[in-house]
């Protein structure tokens, strides 16, 4: 009788549900996710189901494929093999690319048109046109996509959040109980302030204040402050990338009204950075202090990803704040701590776009500090990130950084940098091309059917 796995039976009793608050992860849950995680990273699709995972737990496969090890790594935070019980036969490298071979080849389509349809045909199986499990779908799409972004390129994402918009919406029309329509209003803000958010990455703030009104509308039809909180906190977002500061300012104070949740962190975070390159450093300085001491927690309701601010992704708004005072080194100490603070955290959690931030905030202080070595390590990372991933912030921050170098134009590291980020301004990220909308104002349903790797291509070809 083979022996007990009890390392990787830990493993997943430790990990948090997703679907089940308070309770640990199923065997089920943990194949669903690692299958979607390696279709997002892969685009295969994988056989991996609950039984498959008690076989693991019993000892009776002692080494699975490299593709499940690596999904089991991801999805149960570790870092090794080993940690999980699994060690590699007599004979066997721990790096053999073992891979399970893909099911359903050629049927990848069938497969995701036929789940969305059944996602669609949720409201007609329950009592009502909106019952809990549609509420629970669109909130879990939302949290999927504010979880993915800059993971997965912004053209699908983009796509997905118009379309539960638009959802909700249609939902709306029908009839249903008062709460199930504070719950719809709910999924619309959010899914409107993620399209708010990707527009001003793709370099159109304007367009993203317009999406920023329909959502402030649905927050407060839903009466929900959390929502409140990060709408204000994207149209200071919107704002500031127009060099707009005082009006963003202006938002970042009046969330700070409503904001539950770490949506108060970003605000008073992001609110000194206002007030410091708008000339008022005693408000800067104010806003300051209030975010160096709260202690907030994630709201229930946030969905994370790019809509929650964790405590690293506020200090690369302080290093912003004292980069603007002028103090070179205060940048550098900050920047450097919301790096680290990004490295340790695990994976899934780390917000990708914050973190490149933070990284050109080090190298814009090593470059004052007259530190070209370390400014070169800093910002190295940033520009590997693939084109897709190159938006519009962050093309500009990068610009930032290329106009600190002129006092090193005469050395070779010196022009290298500037010629590296030459090549990375002139590859930014793609705009996002939508649908024509039909006669009623939404989205063509066969518009979001497209298979994401169909999808993957069109964004490297343009």
């Amino acid at each position: 009788m083979p022996e007990p796995n009890d390392l990787l039976r830990a493993a997943r009793e430790r990990t948090p549900s997703r679907r089940a608050p308070g309770e640990s992860m199923s065997r089920g849950e943990l194949a669903d996710t690692i299958c979607s995680w390696l279709w997002e990273t892969t685009e295969i699709k994988y056989e991996l189901d609950g039984h498959y995972i008690a076989k693991l737990e019993r000892g009776a496969v002692r080494w699975p494929g490299a593709a499940y090890r690596s999904g089991l790594r991801h999805v149960l935070q570790v870092a090794a093999d080993n940690e999980l019980g699994f060690f590699p036969p007599s004979g066997t490298s721990a790096t053999d690319q073992e891979q399970p071979p893909p099911s359903m080849v050629g049927h990848d389509d069938d497969l995701i048109n036929a789940g969305d349809e059944s996602i669609a045909l949720l409201s007609f199986a329950e009592e009502s046109n909106v019952g809990e499990l549609t509420v629970e779908q669109l909130r879990a799409d939302i949290e999927r996509i504010a979880q993915s972004y800059l993971r997965t390129p912004t053209r699908h994402l983009f796509t997905k959040s118009r379309a539960i918009r638009n959802r909700a919406f249609n939902l709306l029309a029908g009839n249903q109980a008062p709460r199930q329509s504070r719950d719809l209003y709910s999924a619309a803000g959010w899914a409107i302030t993620l399209l708010a958010w990707m527009s001003v990455d793709l370099g159109r703030p304007d367009v993203a204040e317009a999406h920023t009104r329909t959502a402030w509308a649905c927050a407060e039809a839903a009466d929900h402050d959390v929502l409140r909180g990060w709408i204000r906190a994207t149209q200071h977002t919107a704002a500031f990338w127009q060099d707009d500061f005082a009006r963003a300012a202006t938002y970042a104070e009046d969330g700070l009204r409503y904001a539950a949740g770490t949506a108060r962190l970003f605000l008073a975070s992001a609110g000194s950075v206002d007030f410091a390159r708008a000339g008022r450093p005693d408000k800067a300085r104010e806003l300051l202090d209030i975010a160096r001491t709260l202690n907030v927690r994630q709201a229930e309701s946030e969905p994370g990803g790019v809509l929650v601010c964790t405590p690293e992704r506020a200090e690369g708004f302080w290093a912003d704040t004292y980069l603007a005072f002028g103090e070179a080194q205060h940048t550098a100490d900050h920047a450097d701590h919301s790096v680290a603070g990004f490295e340790a955290a695990p994976y899934p959690l780390r917000n990708l776009g914050s973190e490149r931030m933070a990284r050109l905030q080090q190298a814009k202080a090593r470059l004052l500090l007259g530190e070209l070595d370390g400014a070169l390590e800093a910002v190295e990372p940033v520009l590997d990130v693939p084109m897709e991933y190159r938006v519009r912030p962050l093309i500009q921050r990068v610009a930032e950084v290329a106009a600190l170098t002129a006092p090193y134009a005469r050395s070779s590291k010196g022009r290298m940098l500037r010629d590296r980020i030459a090549e990375f301004s002139q590859r930014p990220a793609l705009p996002v091309r939508t649908p024509r909308p039909a006669p009623n104002g939404l989205v063509p349903a066969d518009a979001h059917r497209a298979h994401p790797a169909r999808r993957a291509r069109e964004d490297r070809t343009g």
